[in-house]
């Protein structure tokens, strides 16, 4: 199965990182503008740059796309700075670990199409001990685009230089935990495995075209069915969610300040799950 490439989402699909990524946000805002951060634009299934550029917006920053370049550089650099004390609340979500050794077990390659900033995804993934199996060279990563489906291409060109193999179609699975994980997907040929996990309930990620949704990780065989599209082992079927593909139009970005403001200062929005929203 060397030919499949899994294309892992990170926040709240393999880890929760307990609200790390806001923190970073409003110390690095606070250095690059003397002034605290009240308000973080939606972040379920986006990318960095984009993210950055509504909430430099909503922060009435003028010309906030000049500053995005180097607000993600500043980013990097604060991440850089990490101590373990800060990374404590990081941890991997029920199976997580399980289900990468098991498709690596199978001969798959792995990798993560993350919203999250090359070494912030890769400082979570090291404190959820979850980076053994996953070759973050052939990822791709939330500075490189606004829109989450333009990473798809830049994961399948690395890939195919690292492995000498052309990931078209579904030879590429995504798996993340968002409407926007599933349309990134379905707008490049993609397969498109959602998981329950975080904030959008099983009937949303099927809803939004996912060809298949997991409950959580937990179970290692219906995983690895799910990413390849082999028959669900006996009980699968019970647990999972088929579902029924929407057309590969579906929007890859909400529009520009779509969604209500993540809230800062004792004012955060919660999920579905009762988590505040802090998730990429």
């Amino acid at each position: 199965m060397a030919d499949l490439l899994v294309l892992w989402d990170v926040d709240y699909t393999l880890l929760s990182a307990g609200g790390l990524g806001n923190r970073l946000y409003e110390a690095v805002f606070k250095d690059l503008f003397g002034r605290d951060l009240t308000a973080i634009a939606p972040k379920a299934g986006r990318t960095d740059r984009a993210i950055l550029l509504d909430t430099l917006a909503l922060a009435g920053v003028a010309e906030p796309q000049a500053h995005v370049d180097d607000f993600l550089a500043a980013l990097a650099r604060q991440v850089t700075e990490i101590d373990g004390s800060a990374a404590a609340h990081v941890h991997a979500l029920p199976g997580a670990a399980a289900a990468i050794a098991s498709l690596a077990g199978a001969g798959l390659r792995q990798s993560v199409l993350t919203g999250n900033i090359r070494p912030l995804a890769a400082l979570k993934l090291a404190a959820a001990g979850l980076g053994e199996h996953l070759d973050l060279d052939v990822g791709a990563y939330g500075d490189m685009h606004e829109v989450r489906a333009e990473l798809v291409p830049v994961a399948r060109r690395a890939a195919r230089a690292a492995y000498g193999t052309d990931f078209g179609g579904r030879s590429t699975v995504l798996v993340g935990d968002t409407p926007l994980d599933v349309a990134a997907a379905l707008a490049t040929g993609a397969r498109a495995v959602g998981v329950a996990t975080g904030s959008f309930p099983a009937a949303d990620l099927a809803a939004a075209g996912a060809h298949i949704v997991l409950p959580d990780l937990t179970d290692t065989s219906l995983v690895l069915a799910a990413v390849t599209g082999q028959p669900l082992p006996v009980g699968g079927r019970e647990r999972a969610r088929l579902g029924s593909p929407v057309s590969t139009a579906v929007a890859s970005q909400p529009s520009r300040g779509g969604g209500a403001p993540r809230r800062l200062a004792g004012q955060s929005r919660t999920d579905a799950t009762g988590r505040a929203s802090s998730r990429i």
